[in-house]
C-alpha cells in the first residue's frame, strides 16, 4: 500500500507548473511545424515584453546595484543616501567619542572637497598612496591604486617604519637620488592602525586624507573624512570616489599634454614652412 505525500493545495500547483515547464523546455524541435510554433511563441513573448515594459520597472542586471559594484564599479560621487546605505554614519558610543570630534558629530557630508584635492594632485602628475592594512581593505587599496596607473601606489600589509624618514637605508642611496620616493598625497582607510605612517608624512610635509571615526582625533590627518572606519562598504565607497577623481585628474593631464604636443607640432610646421619660403626667396638662377 503506497501513500502519496500530502501537499498543501497552494504548494501542489506551483510544483505541477514547474514540472510542466521543465518538460516543455526539454522538448526538442523535430519537425518544421515545431520550429514555427516555437518562433511564434517567442514573438508573442517579445511583443508582451515590449508593450508592457513602459509600465514596469526599468531595472535589470546591468543597472541594478550589486554587492561587488562597490569595489569594481564605484560611483563617481558619494551621495548622502549612498553613505547611509554603506553604514558610514555609524560611530562609537558617546562615552567613547573624542572631544575633538564634536564639530563633525552632527554632520555627514559627501567627500567632494577631498575628491577635488585628489583630482588636483593627480592632474599635477603627483604620486598618491592608498593605505589600508586590514585584510578586508587590501583589495580595496589595490583596486584604487590601479585606477591611477603609474601615479597610484598602495600599502596593504604593513607600513614599514622609516619608509619616508629613513629612505636611504630602506631603498639605497642610488634609488633615492634617481627616483622619487616621497609621495605627494597619502590616503588612509584605517588611520589609527597606521600612526607611524601619519607621523612620517607629517615630518616629510606630505598631506594626508583619512577616514576618521568618532573615537579618533581628526587632527591626526590634514584632511579628515568623518565616517565609520570599521565598515568595509564605507571604505569601498570612499576609496572608489577618491580614486575615480584621481583617474579624472590623470586623464586631464594626459589631455593637456596631447594638446601641448599638437601645438608644438603645428608651431614646428609653421617654422619649417617659413624657412622653406625664405630659402626659396634667397635662391638665384644662374
Amino acid at each position: 500500500m503506497s501513500f502519496q505525500p500530502a501537499l498543501r493545495p497552494w504548494l501542489a500547483a506551483p510544483a505541477r507548473s514547474r514540472r510542466l515547464s521543465t518538460e516543455e523546455n526539454q522538448q526538442q524541435l523535430e519537425t518544421p511545424r515545431d520550429w514555427t510554433d516555437f518562433q511564434v511563441r517567442r514573438a508573442d513573448v517579445s511583443t508582451l515584453i515590449e508593450n508592457f515594459s513602459q509600465y514596469g520597472s526599468t531595472q535589470n542586471s546591468h543597472n541594478t546595484f550589486q554587492p561587488r559594484d562597490g569595489l569594481h564599479k564605484p560611483a563617481s560621487q558619494a551621495t548622502i543616501s549612498a553613505l547611509l546605505a554603506s553604514g558610514a554614519h555609524f560611530g562609537h558610543a558617546s562615552t567613547r567619542m573624542n572631544p575633538n570630534f564634536m564639530p563633525y558629530a552632527p554632520h555627514l557630508a559627501p567627500p567632494a572637497p577631498r575628491a577635488n584635492l585628489v583630482r588636483a594632485v593627480a592632474r599635477a602628475n603627483g604620486q598618491i598612496v592608498f593605505i589600508g592594512t586590514r585584510p578586508d581593505l587590501r583589495p580595496i587599496v589595490q583596486k584604487a591604486a590601479s585606477r591611477l596607473g603609474k601615479q597610484g601606489y598602495h600599502v596593504g600589509d604593513r607600513w614599514l617604519p622609516g619608509t619616508l624618514t629613513n629612505k636611504v637605508q630602506m631603498f639605497g642611496s642610488e634609488v633615492v637620488k634617481e627616483e622619487k620616493i616621497t609621495p605627494d598625497l597619502v590616503i588612509l582607510l584605517n588611520p589609527l592602525a597606521n600612526v607611524n605612517a601619519i607621523r612620517e608624512c607629517a615630518i616629510e610635509h606630505v598631506p594626508t586624507i583619512g577616514i576618521i571615526d568618532s573615537n579618533a582625533d581628526p587632527r591626526i590627518v590634514m584632511y579628515p573624512i568623518p565616517a565609520n572606519d570599521e565598515s568595509t562598504r564605507s571604505a569601498e565607497l570612499l576609496a572608489g570616489v577618491l580614486s575615480i577623481a584621481g583617474r579624472e585628474g590623470v586623464a586631464l593631464r594626459v589631455a593637456e599634454e596631447q594638446r601641448q604636443a599638437e601645438k608644438e607640432q603645428k608651431r614646428g610646421q609653421q617654422y619649417y614652412s617659413q624657412d622653406h619660403r625664405r630659402s626659396k626667396s634667397n635662391t638665384y638662377d644662374y
